[in-house]
Protein backbone atom coordinates (compact mmCIF):
# COMPACT_ATOMS: atom_id res chain seq x y z
CA UNK A 1 0.00 0.00 0.00
CA UNK A 2 1.31 3.53 -0.82
CA UNK A 3 2.02 5.20 2.59
CA UNK A 4 2.99 9.31 3.10
CA UNK A 5 6.17 8.02 5.46
CA UNK A 6 9.51 7.92 5.06
CA UNK A 7 10.04 4.77 6.44
CA UNK A 8 8.04 2.16 8.85
CA UNK A 9 11.43 2.04 11.42
CA UNK A 10 11.21 5.97 11.69
CA UNK A 11 7.29 7.14 11.22
CA UNK A 12 6.57 7.82 15.24
CA UNK A 13 9.48 10.03 15.21
CA UNK A 14 8.73 11.44 12.17
CA UNK A 15 5.26 12.19 13.40
CA UNK A 16 6.69 13.58 16.61
CA UNK A 17 8.80 16.46 14.60
CA UNK A 18 6.27 17.32 12.67
CA UNK A 19 4.19 17.74 15.78
CA UNK A 20 7.35 19.71 17.62
CA UNK A 21 7.28 21.75 14.33
CA UNK A 22 3.29 22.25 14.40
CA UNK A 23 2.77 23.53 17.78
CA UNK A 24 5.26 25.27 19.50
CA UNK A 25 3.37 25.34 22.99
CA UNK A 26 4.14 21.56 23.66
CA UNK A 27 7.66 20.60 24.09
CA UNK A 28 7.99 17.05 22.36
CA UNK A 29 11.13 15.29 22.90
CA UNK A 30 11.37 12.84 19.78
CA UNK A 31 14.02 10.63 21.35
CA UNK A 32 12.67 9.96 24.42
CA UNK A 33 9.06 9.63 23.15
CA UNK A 34 7.22 12.01 24.77
CA UNK A 35 5.08 14.98 24.79
CA UNK A 36 4.06 17.57 27.39
CA UNK A 37 2.32 20.66 27.49
CA UNK A 38 5.12 23.75 27.95
CA UNK A 39 4.89 25.32 31.22
CA UNK A 40 2.91 22.84 32.64
CA UNK A 41 4.74 22.20 36.82
CA UNK A 42 4.32 26.63 36.41
CA UNK A 43 0.66 26.25 37.85
CA UNK A 44 1.33 24.05 40.77
CA UNK A 45 -1.94 21.78 39.90
CA UNK A 46 -2.13 17.82 39.80
CA UNK A 47 -0.93 16.43 36.25
CA UNK A 48 -2.53 13.79 33.92
CA UNK A 49 -0.85 11.53 31.81
CA UNK A 50 -1.86 9.20 29.68
CA UNK A 51 -0.38 6.73 26.33
CA UNK A 52 -0.69 3.98 24.34
CA UNK A 53 0.35 3.11 20.98
CA UNK A 54 0.97 5.13 17.92
CA UNK A 55 -1.95 4.63 15.19
CA UNK A 56 -4.90 6.00 17.31
CA UNK A 57 -3.88 9.72 16.24
CA UNK A 58 -4.77 12.36 17.81
CA UNK A 59 -5.52 9.99 20.88
CA UNK A 60 -3.18 11.11 23.38
CA UNK A 61 -0.86 13.50 22.27
CA UNK A 62 -3.43 15.62 20.42
CA UNK A 63 -5.15 16.03 23.50
CA UNK A 64 -2.05 17.69 25.77
CA UNK A 65 -2.51 21.32 26.40
CA UNK A 66 -4.50 23.76 28.60
CA UNK A 67 -7.39 21.94 30.46
CA UNK A 68 -6.90 18.61 29.35
CA UNK A 69 -3.54 16.77 29.16
CA UNK A 70 -0.48 17.36 31.08
CA UNK A 71 1.76 14.70 29.23
CA UNK A 72 1.41 11.68 26.85
CA UNK A 73 3.53 9.18 25.74
CA UNK A 74 3.40 7.28 22.49
CA UNK A 75 4.60 3.73 21.65
CA UNK A 76 5.31 2.43 18.52
CA UNK A 77 2.21 1.93 16.15
CA UNK A 78 -0.65 -0.62 18.37
CA UNK A 79 2.58 -1.36 20.92
CA UNK A 80 2.32 -0.03 24.57
CA UNK A 81 4.86 2.58 25.16
CA UNK A 82 7.54 1.39 27.94
CA UNK A 83 7.67 2.52 32.20
CA UNK A 84 10.20 4.71 31.65
CA UNK A 85 8.60 7.34 29.17
CA UNK A 86 5.70 7.06 31.50
CA UNK A 87 8.55 8.18 34.11
CA UNK A 88 9.64 10.62 32.33
CA UNK A 89 6.26 11.81 31.46
CA UNK A 90 5.53 11.92 35.34
CA UNK A 91 8.33 13.76 36.35
CA UNK A 92 8.41 16.41 33.81
CA UNK A 93 4.70 17.66 34.75
CA UNK A 94 4.74 16.75 38.56
CA UNK A 95 4.21 20.22 40.42
CA UNK A 96 4.09 18.65 43.69
CA UNK A 97 0.80 17.60 43.30
CA UNK A 98 0.65 14.47 42.29
CA UNK A 99 -0.21 12.90 38.94
CA UNK A 100 -3.20 10.95 37.26
CA UNK A 101 -2.40 7.82 34.75
CA UNK A 102 -5.19 7.81 32.59
CA UNK A 103 -4.92 3.82 31.01
CA UNK A 104 -6.52 1.96 28.21
CA UNK A 105 -7.80 -1.45 29.19
CA UNK A 106 -4.98 -3.15 26.77
CA UNK A 107 -2.50 -5.63 28.91
CA UNK A 108 0.35 -4.04 27.96
CA UNK A 109 -0.67 -0.69 28.59
CA UNK A 110 -1.88 -1.90 32.36
CA UNK A 111 1.30 -3.21 33.23
CA UNK A 112 3.30 -0.85 32.26
CA UNK A 113 1.77 2.02 33.74
CA UNK A 114 1.49 -0.22 37.04
CA UNK A 115 5.55 -0.78 36.38
CA UNK A 116 5.73 2.91 36.02
CA UNK A 117 3.60 3.88 38.67
CA UNK A 118 5.66 2.25 41.73
CA UNK A 119 8.84 3.71 39.86
CA UNK A 120 7.26 7.29 40.14
CA UNK A 121 6.27 6.78 43.98
CA UNK A 122 10.05 5.69 45.08
CA UNK A 123 10.99 8.85 43.42
CA UNK A 124 8.67 10.20 45.70
CA UNK A 125 5.55 11.39 43.29
CA UNK A 126 2.51 10.57 44.21
CA UNK A 127 0.35 8.38 41.36
CA UNK A 128 -3.26 7.29 40.94
CA UNK A 129 -4.35 5.00 38.00
CA UNK A 130 -7.35 5.08 36.56
CA UNK A 131 -8.45 2.15 34.08
CA UNK A 132 -11.15 2.84 31.01
CA UNK A 133 -13.22 -0.19 29.78
CA UNK A 134 -16.17 1.44 28.70
CA UNK A 135 -16.20 -1.15 25.05
CA UNK A 136 -19.19 -3.16 25.38
CA UNK A 137 -18.89 -5.56 22.42
CA UNK A 138 -16.79 -7.81 23.95
CA UNK A 139 -14.67 -9.22 27.25
CA UNK A 140 -11.17 -10.87 27.28
CA UNK A 141 -10.36 -9.90 23.75
CA UNK A 142 -7.12 -10.29 21.16
CA UNK A 143 -5.10 -7.81 23.84
CA UNK A 144 -7.59 -7.55 26.61
CA UNK A 145 -8.13 -9.10 29.76
CA UNK A 146 -11.86 -7.40 30.39
CA UNK A 147 -13.35 -5.03 28.64
CA UNK A 148 -11.25 -2.92 26.35
CA UNK A 149 -10.88 1.00 26.91
CA UNK A 150 -11.98 3.02 23.45
CA UNK A 151 -13.64 6.60 23.22
CA UNK A 152 -14.51 7.35 27.01
CA UNK A 153 -10.69 7.82 27.15
CA UNK A 154 -11.71 11.08 25.22
CA UNK A 155 -14.29 11.50 27.77
CA UNK A 156 -12.31 10.99 31.04
CA UNK A 157 -9.21 12.60 29.67
CA UNK A 158 -10.89 15.92 29.23
CA UNK A 159 -13.50 16.09 32.41
CA UNK A 160 -10.45 15.14 34.65
CA UNK A 161 -8.21 17.68 32.94
CA UNK A 162 -10.73 20.51 33.25
CA UNK A 163 -11.50 19.26 36.85
CA UNK A 164 -6.95 20.18 37.23
CA UNK A 165 -6.98 22.90 35.69
CA UNK A 166 -8.97 24.66 38.05
CA UNK A 167 -7.21 22.81 41.14
CA UNK A 168 -8.84 20.37 42.36
CA UNK A 169 -6.60 17.82 44.68
CA UNK A 170 -5.43 14.48 43.13
CA UNK A 171 -8.09 12.01 44.92
CA UNK A 172 -11.01 14.71 43.56
CA UNK A 173 -9.24 14.56 40.13
CA UNK A 174 -9.20 10.31 39.98
CA UNK A 175 -12.42 10.20 41.23
CA UNK A 176 -13.94 12.24 39.04
CA UNK A 177 -12.32 10.00 36.35
CA UNK A 178 -13.50 6.59 37.20
CA UNK A 179 -17.02 8.17 37.23
CA UNK A 180 -16.60 8.91 33.99
CA UNK A 181 -15.54 5.48 32.78
CA UNK A 182 -18.27 4.34 35.10
CA UNK A 183 -20.76 6.11 33.30
CA UNK A 184 -19.74 5.51 29.39
CA UNK A 185 -19.75 2.55 27.11
CA UNK A 186 -18.50 2.44 23.31
CA UNK A 187 -19.33 0.10 20.34
CA UNK A 188 -17.31 0.59 17.27
CA UNK A 189 -17.81 -1.04 13.97
CA UNK A 190 -15.42 -1.78 10.94
CA UNK A 191 -15.83 -1.23 7.00
CA UNK A 192 -12.46 -1.81 6.20
CA UNK A 193 -9.36 -3.34 8.24
CA UNK A 194 -6.16 -1.05 9.32
CA UNK A 195 -2.64 -1.46 7.44
CA UNK A 196 0.51 -0.96 9.61
CA UNK A 197 3.55 0.96 8.09
CA UNK A 198 5.65 -2.31 9.56
CA UNK A 199 2.85 -4.70 6.98
CA UNK A 200 2.11 -2.65 4.50
CA UNK A 201 -1.32 -4.69 3.81
CA UNK A 202 -4.17 -4.82 5.90
CA UNK A 203 -3.81 -6.32 9.34
CA UNK A 204 -7.20 -9.01 9.37
CA UNK A 205 -8.74 -9.77 7.01
CA UNK A 206 -12.65 -8.21 6.29
CA UNK A 207 -14.07 -9.24 2.52
CA UNK A 208 -15.70 -6.40 0.35
CA UNK A 209 -19.28 -6.54 1.28
CA UNK A 210 -18.56 -7.38 4.80
CA UNK A 211 -18.34 -5.38 8.40
CA UNK A 212 -17.50 -6.17 12.09
CA UNK A 213 -19.53 -5.66 14.61
CA UNK A 214 -17.55 -4.72 17.66
CA UNK A 215 -14.30 -4.50 16.46
CA UNK A 216 -11.58 -3.27 18.75
CA UNK A 217 -9.27 -0.32 17.89
CA UNK A 218 -6.39 -2.52 17.18
CA UNK A 219 -8.85 -4.41 14.68
CA UNK A 220 -9.34 -7.14 17.33
CA UNK A 221 -12.42 -8.85 16.27
CA UNK A 222 -16.02 -7.86 17.75
CA UNK A 223 -19.63 -9.66 18.03
CA UNK A 224 -20.09 -10.92 14.75
CA UNK A 225 -19.44 -10.43 10.76
CA UNK A 226 -22.49 -9.18 8.74
CA UNK A 227 -22.91 -8.21 5.30
CA UNK A 228 -22.89 -4.31 4.56
CA UNK A 229 -26.13 -2.32 6.01
CA UNK A 230 -27.36 0.68 5.71
CA UNK A 231 -26.21 3.26 8.08
CA UNK A 232 -29.65 3.19 9.62
CA UNK A 233 -29.40 0.02 10.81
CA UNK A 234 -25.56 0.14 11.70
CA UNK A 235 -26.69 2.93 14.30
CA UNK A 236 -29.82 0.85 15.18
CA UNK A 237 -27.59 -1.92 16.46
CA UNK A 238 -24.21 0.01 17.59
CA UNK A 239 -26.82 2.59 20.27
CA UNK A 240 -29.12 -0.63 20.96
CA UNK A 241 -25.58 -2.37 22.16
CA UNK A 242 -24.58 0.69 24.19
CA UNK A 243 -27.92 1.42 25.60
CA UNK A 244 -28.34 -1.57 26.29
CA UNK A 245 -25.37 -2.06 28.71
CA UNK A 246 -26.03 1.93 29.75
CA UNK A 247 -29.23 0.71 31.50
CA UNK A 248 -27.33 -0.16 34.81
CA UNK A 249 -26.15 3.53 34.89
CA UNK A 250 -28.86 5.96 36.40
CA UNK A 251 -30.85 8.02 36.13
CA UNK A 252 -32.04 5.98 32.88
CA UNK A 253 -34.17 9.64 31.80
CA UNK A 254 -30.65 11.59 32.48
CA UNK A 255 -28.89 13.75 29.54
CA UNK A 256 -25.80 12.23 27.32
CA UNK A 257 -22.41 13.06 26.40
CA UNK A 258 -22.00 11.74 22.75
CA UNK A 259 -19.15 10.81 20.55
CA UNK A 260 -19.53 9.49 17.21
CA UNK A 261 -15.95 8.74 16.03
CA UNK A 262 -14.30 7.76 13.08
CA UNK A 263 -11.68 5.10 13.04
CA UNK A 264 -9.05 7.08 10.77
CA UNK A 265 -10.79 6.58 6.86
CA UNK A 266 -14.24 7.47 6.99
CA UNK A 267 -14.99 11.07 6.23
CA UNK A 268 -16.54 13.40 7.83
CA UNK A 269 -20.03 13.36 5.44
CA UNK A 270 -20.26 9.70 6.42
CA UNK A 271 -19.71 10.50 9.96
CA UNK A 272 -22.37 13.40 10.33
CA UNK A 273 -25.07 11.37 8.36
CA UNK A 274 -24.12 8.33 10.49
CA UNK A 275 -24.60 11.02 12.84
CA UNK A 276 -28.18 11.87 11.73
CA UNK A 277 -29.33 8.15 12.56
CA UNK A 278 -27.65 7.97 16.03
CA UNK A 279 -29.67 11.13 17.03
CA UNK A 280 -32.33 9.14 15.68
CA UNK A 281 -32.10 6.10 17.46
CA UNK A 282 -31.40 8.42 20.58
CA UNK A 283 -34.51 10.66 20.37
CA UNK A 284 -36.91 7.41 19.94
CA UNK A 285 -35.70 5.76 22.97
CA UNK A 286 -36.31 8.91 24.98
CA UNK A 287 -32.58 9.84 25.19
CA UNK A 288 -31.59 13.53 25.88
CA UNK A 289 -28.63 14.38 24.40
CA UNK A 290 -26.59 17.44 26.20
CA UNK A 291 -23.68 17.69 23.91
CA UNK A 292 -22.09 16.11 20.85
CA UNK A 293 -18.63 15.78 19.09
CA UNK A 294 -18.27 13.66 15.16
CA UNK A 295 -14.87 13.42 13.79
CA UNK A 296 -11.59 11.64 14.02
CA UNK A 297 -10.79 11.61 17.64
CA UNK A 298 -9.56 7.94 18.73
CA UNK A 299 -9.28 6.09 15.38
CA UNK A 300 -7.27 3.32 13.98
CA UNK A 301 -4.79 4.10 11.23
CA UNK A 302 -6.60 4.19 8.39
CA UNK A 303 -9.70 1.64 8.96
CA UNK A 304 -12.95 3.24 7.90
CA UNK A 305 -15.02 2.36 10.49
CA UNK A 306 -16.95 4.35 13.29
CA UNK A 307 -17.82 3.91 17.08
CA UNK A 308 -20.18 5.55 18.97
CA UNK A 309 -19.77 6.78 22.93
CA UNK A 310 -22.23 7.71 25.84
CA UNK A 311 -21.72 9.05 29.02
CA UNK A 312 -24.54 9.66 30.96
CA UNK A 313 -23.69 13.17 32.12
CA UNK A 314 -25.15 15.25 35.42
CA UNK A 315 -24.43 19.12 35.65
CA UNK A 316 -21.10 19.07 37.08
CA UNK A 317 -19.87 16.74 34.38
CA UNK A 318 -21.48 19.13 31.73
CA UNK A 319 -19.76 22.11 33.48
CA UNK A 320 -16.02 20.40 33.33
CA UNK A 321 -16.60 19.13 29.68
CA UNK A 322 -17.73 22.84 28.83
CA UNK A 323 -14.63 24.13 30.49
CA UNK A 324 -12.01 25.76 28.39
CA UNK A 325 -9.89 23.49 26.60
CA UNK A 326 -6.57 24.13 24.26
CA UNK A 327 -5.10 20.88 22.52
CA UNK A 328 -3.62 20.33 18.97
CA UNK A 329 -6.75 18.29 18.37
CA UNK A 330 -9.83 20.25 20.85
CA UNK A 331 -10.27 23.06 21.55
CA UNK A 332 -13.36 25.63 22.58
CA UNK A 333 -13.76 28.25 25.21
CA UNK A 334 -10.81 30.49 24.60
Amino acid sequence: MNMLINSAETVVADALRGMAAAHPDLDVDVEGRVVVRRGVREGGRVGLVSGGGSGHEPLHAGFVGYGMLSGACPGEVFTSPVPDQMLRAAKAVDSGQGVLFVVKNYTGDVLNFDMAAELAEEDGIRVERVLVNDDVAVTDSLYTAGRRGTGATLFVEKIAGAAAEEGAPLEQVAALARRVNEASRSFGVALSACSTPAKGSPTFDLPDGELELGVGIHGEPGRERRAMMPSRDIADFAVGAVLEDLAAVGPADGPVLALVNGMGATPLLELYGFHAEVARVLADRGVPVARTLVGNYVTSLDMAGCSVTLCRADDELLRLWDAPVETAALRWGR
